[in-house]
């Protein structure tokens, strides 16, 4: 029996065994004793009696520890053209004066923070400000629309919002105080005061008695002490979308939080520390709040704040220069970044003018990862590319080649194995499992590891209905794949994202991986549209590598015929269409139930978190015409 195996099969046998020795890297005020409370069913609780305070675990025990002098954050700002970096103790003075500023504002542990900010150094003191002092953080994306942010504010409720005068984009800034202004008149609920910090880019206006300058409240603060919290206590809330007007509140708690994110770091990401992390995303973003900020932390790594883009700040070999300057061991993004890259630079011109031998590792997530991607930057960097899943609401990968614990061999196309404490299932639609290579639906059974969610923001009920009812006993993730017969797991995407063509139920992942294998092709996605005959057909839309210059026909009869050759005549794939972008969310997700929404003559509207709206007019007319 391979490490794996072994640790695997203890984590789902001896639950209770296997996460109270991992619980052991935490330093804790009080020891819980009870691992896995298992009495309120299916609402679980990990390490019900133990007392902790997470940003003492990120900052002060490392201080402590002798990490004094290491590089805690490394700010990197192409857009701004500004690097700084901040030592654990320089981290730990910001971060306990600015827990003193929300102290001075009356917030208190349990109350909620709400933090709306660019990609700044700010905003990690924020949220660790948060953890500092028990108080419960709610990260919005900067720049969402002020009524996605005034849900957002009616739902936590916040005492104190945090956010800046501006963001900035490649081209342009963006005013981000006008959007909070108008969310907060908006809101049912009102916050009683607003911590404005001022970027020189443009200055923002401040409503007297209610907004607070950061600068000068920082300079009038004095430092605050952590405050010792029950490992149930909610660290954080994080919004997810959902199916109604009111977003999901996804909860997070302090304890399993903290003691799966650290177990991670060494066993998935085999980053220790002293060593230097960098997830090149938001901390909007659950990838952002769990890995630039909390598990390099908790574990004493350097992490990487980088407020730019894989293209354009300046150009395709922006990653490139920020893993070399900074000594980045691993890095973490998403694979539309690297789409992105491949199709300004597809033959990795870039690479050739940075030092990149202390690059181990790059670590893909958020979207399933074509072979066609991953097979360039494994050819191009020359380490490991590895594929893993995860989502929201876990905070932590649930299927990934986990380098620090036993690596296997890299199959493109799978995120290889369930992680230890994750007992993933393939079932359908009556909850029996399937056999390997049989596609169905993906399920976790309960209980969830530490660090998934306990449940949602003030909504028990609508946790059970959305991720327990359907399928009892199992958490139900939305997505579908299958095992193969050595284990591994494929992840073909949303359950939505099947078609039914003449009652034949096709993938639309699998599709697009035929496509994405064209030489031409840089990034492309398949949606089903309604046809009167079939019920649904797939159709096919395609990003063009940089430079590449085809016949539109041609190729459109090139990737029908590959569809046809790998998939079979009953894919019916008959339509191609060549486009400059795909809708995407800020986080890298393509649009594709919104592209089927108007496919299918429906007034949908523009998702609050999409990049770029005008990839998405551009469509329409296309979409319109299915």
């Amino acid at each position: 029996m391979g490490r794996y195996e072994e640790t695997f099969r203890r984590s789902v046998t001896d639950p209770d065994g296997f996460w109270g020795e991992a619980a052991k890297a935490i330093d804790w005020y009080r020891e819980p004793s009870v691992v896995l409370d298992r009495s309120g069913a299916p609402f679980y609780r990990w390490y019900p009696d133990g007392v902790l305070n997470t940003c003492f675990n990120a900052l002060d025990r490392h201080v402590a520890a002798g990490r004094a002098e290491q590089r805690a954050l490394v700010y990197d700002s192409p857009v701004t053209g500004t690097q700084r970096t901040y030592t654990y103790a320089e981290l730990l003075a910001q971060v306990a004066r600015f827990a003193g500023v929300l102290r001075g504002l009356g917030v208190a542990a349990g109350d909620r923070v709400v933090i709306y900010l660019p990609m700044v150094p700010e905003a990690v003191v924020a949220m660790l400000a948060c953890a500092r002092i028990g108080a419960v953080h709610s990260v919005v994306f900067g720049g969402f629309a002020a009524n996605e942010l005034a849900l957002r504010i009616d739902d936590a409720a916040p005492k104190v919002i945090v956010s800046a005068s501006c963001g900035i984009e490649v081209n342009r800034v963006v005013p981000y105080k006008p959007m909070l202004d108008r969310a907060i008149e908006l809101a049912n609920h009102e916050p009683d005061a607003c911590v404005i910090l001022q970027r020189p880019q443009a200055t923002a206006t401040l409503v007297p008695g209610r907004d607070v300058d950061y600068a000068h409240a920082m300079a009038a603060a004095a430092p605050a002490d952590c405050v010792p919290v029950a490992a149930t206590d909610p660290l954080y809330i994080l919004y997810a979308s959902g199916t109604t007007a009111r977003p999901k509140g996804v909860v997070r708690d302090n304890g399993g939080h903290a003691v799966a994110l650290r177990w991670s770091m060494e066993h998935i990401y085999d980053t220790g520390p002293g060593e230097v992390f960098w997830a090149a995303s938001d901390v909007g973003w659950v990838v952002g709040h769990s890995y630039i900020v909390y598990a390099p932390l908790i574990t004493g790594c350097t992490t990487v704040l980088y407020e730019g883009k894989p293209v354009g700040t300046p150009d395709a070999g922006a990653y490139w220069r920020v893993v070399a300057e900074h000594g980045v061991k691993t890095l973490f993004t998403a694979p539309t970044a690297f789409r992105a890259i491949r199709r300004d630079d597809p033959t990795g011109s870039h690479l050739a003018r940075y030092d990149l031998s202390r690059f181990r590792y790059l670590f893909l997530a958020g979207e399933r990862l074509d072979p066609e991607t991953y097979q360039w930057a494994s050819d191009h960097l020359g380490i490991p590319v590895i594929d893993h899943w995860w989502q929201t609401e876990t905070g932590w990968p649930i299927v990934a080649n986990l380098r620090g614990l036993e690596p296997m061999p890299i199959r493109p196309g799978s995120p290889t194995v369930p992680v230890p404490g994750y007992d993933v299932r393939i079932v359908d639609g009556q909850g029996r499992e399937v056999p390997a290579g049989q596609d169905g639906e993906i399920v976790i059974k309960l209980p969830l590891p530490p660090g998934c969610l306990p449940t949602l923001w003030a909504d028990d009920q609508r946790y059970l209905d959305s991720y327990l009812a359907s399928q009892p006993g199992y958490y139900v993730t939305g997505d579908g794949g299958y095992r193969d017969q050595d284990g591994y797991l494929y992840v073909m995407g949303r359950i939505d994202d099947v078609i039914n063509v003449a009652g034949h139920r096709l993938s639309t992942g699998a599709m697009e991986q035929v496509l994405a294998s064209h030489p031409a092709v840089a990034e492309c996605a398949v949606i089903g549209v309604p046809d009167p005959l079939k019920g649904q057909v797939p159709r096919g839309f395609v990003v063009l590598k940089a430079g590449t210059e085809v016949d539109a026909d041609q190729l459109r009869d090139e990737l029908v015929a590959l569809v046809r050759e790998r998939i079979g005549p009953v894919a019916a794939l008959r339509q191609v269409d060549i486009v400059p972008a795909l809708p995407k969310t800020r986080s890298g997700k393509i649009l594709r139930k919104t592209m089927r929404g108007i496919a299918g003559g429906h007034d949908e509207p523009v998702p609050s978190t999409i990049d770029d709206p005008a990839a998405l007019d551009a469509l329409r007319p296309l979409l319109s015409a299915s």
